[in-house]
């Protein structure tokens, strides 16, 4: 785990290091796809879980 540490704090003072427009243009490119990649995951099991629920509701009512 310390490894990681490590490399995620060399990784931030890159970062921090780089001029502004590059720190933008860095966020833009890695953290845009992430996001919209993480909003795909969480729509889609969202989806799965209200059509369970649906049918589990409907279920109820047919009886």
């Amino acid at each position: 785990m310390r490894a990681v540490a490590d490399w995620w704090d060399a990784v931030e003072l890159w970062v921090t290091q780089l001029a502004f427009p590059f720190q933008v243009l860095l966020a833009v490119v890695v953290v845009l796809p992430l996001c919209w990649g993480a909003a795909g995951v969480v729509d889609r099991i969202v989806d799965m879980v209200a059509g369970r629920w649906r049918r589990v509701v409907r279920g109820r009512e047919g009886r």
